[in-house]
């Protein structure tokens, strides 16, 4: 994959620096890639910010990094952003909706997009990013989960550079031979045998099964390794967020389910390796703070200061390594039904689970009915091939009104 470089007639007074458009800027993820970015001044610009509903955060990361767009949700909060960029003296335009995240992803003065909205809601604008020929840093993996195929023929047909985020995934680029990652990969010509996908196995680990029906929201988010928002911290706890990476390894790294084989790793300091046909294992290990792989995608093919400190392999006493329990977590179970169905089945899986972890952080259903909707709405599902992203959302749309039908039976 090619990256994407401006003609210097093109370039403003920031020629020296790269331009980056943030999808999702006031999250965990956008938030550690401004601070990377901060440290790097002379390397890197910031063109677009957007933010779903925190305002007060966006208009302090205006002040801060004076974007040459601020993308918001709704008109109502457009207004309010403008008025108080226009008194603070800043001339950052504000857009709105999924149109202004696209044209913030398109803008010729950004070269990468940080792709970080969580959900279904990220995938048109990481796809105009794909199509404008970007560096994609992929974080939102709902954008391969939904529409995998037609994302990576968007990446490889406009020249576009795709860099995974997720620590998992960036782990395995790491530990890949040079063409993994093509049009045209095939793992086992180029020696790879098999993905070993680590997992910390999230807060629920060893607590008993018949105790799961019980979690609270506050429980369920307390993710014992990483801070992140609350929906990606339930599909954590759930392990419905592995199944997503093991989705979207296969798409990033053209690999069949079987060739992904789930680790339960719990101290997170091995993020992911690649197993070898001679018998070699490739690794990469890391301090669990999300500013390595962000910065990893930022200066690739270069490697730039994250902030983040060297790990300590004496203080970590022992890494230990076991298999999944599909009983303990369903969801994992159905990631890999879902993708060995291929097709629409996972989009399907992904539209029920957002659904049904809505359900269960509003306390309608229990923590243990978020498989049972997903589970179930995945099973009545007749999988189709998908050719179109409008296609994507309307199976998307019919596979949301099902959960929440059958949310409504539960609450």
């Amino acid at each position: 994959m090619k990256s994407n470089h401006r003609d210097d007639s093109s370039q403003t007074a920031s020629s020296q620096t790269k331009g980056v458009t943030i999808l999702g800027s006031t999250g965990s993820i956008g938030v550690s890639t401004l601070d990377v970015i901060a440290r790097h001044p002379e390397k890197y610009s910031v063109v677009g910010l957007s933010a779903n509903s925190r305002i007060e955060t966006l208009f302090e990361q205006c002040l801060a990094f004076q974007p040459t767009y601020a993308s918001v949700t709704q008109p109502r909060d457009a207004k309010v952003l403008a008025d108080k960029l226009k008194s603070a003296g800043l001339n950052t335009e504000v857009l709105v909706g999924e149109s202004g995240l696209s044209q913030m992803a398109k803008d010729e003065g950004c070269d990468s997009v940080m792709a970080a909205i969580v959900g279904a809601a990220g995938l048109q604008p990481t796809l105009a990013a794909a199509r404008a020929g970007k560096r994609v840093l992929l974080a939102n993996k709902e954008s391969l989960v939904m529409a995998g195929s037609l994302f990576m023929d968007a990446i490889f047909e406009n020249g576009a550079e795709l860099l995974p985020i997720d620590s998992e995934h960036n782990a395995i680029f790491q530990s890949m031979p040079s063409g993994a990652v093509s049009a045209n990969a095939d793992l086992l010509k180029v020696g790879v045998r098999k993905i070993l996908l680590t997992a910390s196995g999230g807060p629920f680990l060893n607590t008993p099964v018949e105790k799961l029906s019980s979690v609270t929201v506050e429980q369920a988010c307390a993710h014992p390794n990483w801070d992140m928002g609350r929906k990606i911290s339930v599909d954590s706890a759930t392990m419905m967020n592995k199944g997503l990476e093991l989705i979207e390894a296969c798409w990033l790294f053209n690999a069949k389910p079987q060739q992904v084989q789930v680790v339960i790793h719990p101290e997170s300091i091995i993020h992911s390796m690649v197993d070898y046909v001679d018998g070699s294992v490739m690794a990469q290990l890391g301090n669990p703070d999300m500013r390595t792989p962000i910065a990893y995608g930022l200066a690739w093919p270069e490697r730039i200061d994250s902030g983040v400190s060297a790990l300590d392999l004496f203080s970590q006493g022992q890494l230990t390594f076991s298999p999944p329990d599909f009983e303990r977590f369903p969801c994992l179970r159905l990631a890999y039904e879902a993708m060995e169905a291929g097709g629409s089945s996972p989009a399907v899986l992904n539209a029920a689970n957002e659904q049904a972890v809505a359900a269960f952080l509003e306390k309608k259903i229990r923590f243990d009915q978020i498989p049972l909707v997903s589970e179930r709405v995945l099973g009545a599902h007749q999988s189709q091939a998908v050719t179109s992203i409008p296609e994507v959302l309307e199976i998307d749309k019919q596979a949301r009104l099902a959960a929440n039908q059958l949310i409504e039976t539960l609450s």
